[in-house]
């Protein structure tokens, strides 16, 4: 059964999928790599610091071996002794412990980033299954981490063989060189050891990180139901992304019918298209279109627009043209300035006629639009509701 699952788990892990898997901790990570880099660092530090070491190591040795009768017979000032000696080795280390500590920490890093998660750290009792725990005994990945343990064991057993004969004399020479000499060639010997060691394994490492990133990959693997599932969580349901695309163009055209009322003119077709054009000369630099439509919402328009008295203009050659071209609270195009601002003119001018002020306009007759805006256009007259 477990096979036919991976079998079925064809799609790549998701963004989302790969997030929660952080969050329980599941990231690529490789111990060879672990291993690799602490042992180069621990031998490449030793190598380096390892007559700054012996310094330290024989200073420490002359003074712990300095002791005053009062102090050797009185054991409180030897405990504030030792005390003060332990810190003095902890000094004269710290570096080269920082290095192999860095070390440690970076390499993970490498692999699979950084991470701390609490969920990680919470018991599972599902681990103390002895069935499951028999079952993860004999599972391939068991197999394949104990044919690792094995080489990595060949590799540094040869490894440090090899060191040995190779080391020899210079090793049974040490006890010809002055002891301050031998404790710095020694050092300096084991960390010769210890980067010939990482040496060896970086073929294992070069095998491993791939695998376990491969490894890693795969587990994260989802089923095409998998797939769908998430994407219902995460982007809804196609029935309720469209509920919610329907209930946003039921809101914005109710903040569109809200604009109708303070137009300046309403340009139709006369009956197939509408659009609502509003102009305040000292917040804008050309008239803007608040409302347009079709057909029955065209009609609601043209409705709401008489209910508020707003002149409403038949022009259909710029009524298609503003229609198609010009962008709902957007300014009309530069090209229909001409035609608009003949519009405007009249409607103001009208206005001043309905106030007692001026004589009646003219209604607008062939207006000025250009024919690749409208071309279904053919001189049409304009005439006023």
């Amino acid at each position: 059964m477990a096979e036919d699952s991976d079998l079925e788990r064809s799609e790549a892990a998701s963004q989302r999928r790969i997030e929660q898997a952080r969050e329980k901790g599941q990231i690529a990570r490789s111990r060879e790599l672990s291993t690799f880099a602490v042992l180069m660092a621990a031998g490449g530090a030793l190598m380096a610091m390892s007559h700054q070491l012996m310094d330290s190591m024989m200073a420490l040795m002359r003074n712990g071996l300095s002791i005053e009768r009062a102090v050797a017979f009185d054991p409180s000032l030897m405990l504030l002794r030792l005390q003060g000696h332990t810190w003095d080795i902890l000094v004269a280390f710290f570096p080269y412990i920082v290095v192999v500590v860095v070390a440690a920490i970076a390499a993970p890093l490498a692999l699979g980033g950084w991470l701390f998660t609490f969920e990680a750290l919470e018991p599972n009792f599902g681990k103390l299954d002895p069935i499951k725990g028999i079952g993860r005994m004999f599972s391939v990945n068991s197999v394949i981490e104990l044919v690792k343990a094995l080489l990595k064991t060949l590799l540094i057993g040869g490894v440090a063989v090899w060191v040995v004969i190779h080391e020899k004399d210079a090793f049974f020479a040490l006890i010809t060189e002055p002891l301050g000499q031998s404790i710095a060639h020694l050092g300096h010997m084991l960390g010769f050891t210890f980067m010939t060691v990482a040496g060896s394994l970086i073929i294992l490492v070069a095998i491993d990180v791939p695998a376990q990133i491969w490894e890693h990959a795969r587990k994260l693997k989802m089923t095409k139901d998998e797939v769908r599932q998430e994407y219902k969580e995460t982007e809804g349901s196609p029935e309720l992304k469209g509920r919610i695309r329907q209930l946003q163009r039921e809101a914005a055209r109710k903040r569109m019918m809200a604009e109708v009322p303070k137009a300046d003119v309403i340009v139709t077709n006369p009956t197939r298209f509408a659009v609502a054009l509003s102009y305040q000369g000292d917040k804008m630099r050309a008239p803007k279109v608040v409302a347009k439509g079709t057909l029955l919402l065209a009609q609601r328009i043209r409705d709401v627009g008489a209910e508020h008295h707003v002149p409403i203009l038949q022009a259909p050659s710029l009524a298609r043209a503003l229609f198609h071209h010009a962008e709902l609270d957007e300014e009309i195009p530069a090209t229909l300035y001409t035609a608009v601002a003949e519009v405007l003119a009249y409607v103001y001018q009208l206005r001043r006629y309905e106030s007692g002020a001026g004589d009646k306009p003219e209604t607008p007759r062939e207006l000025p639009v250009p024919p690749e805006l409208d071309p279904e256009s053919q001189a049409e007259n304009a005439t006023i509701h």
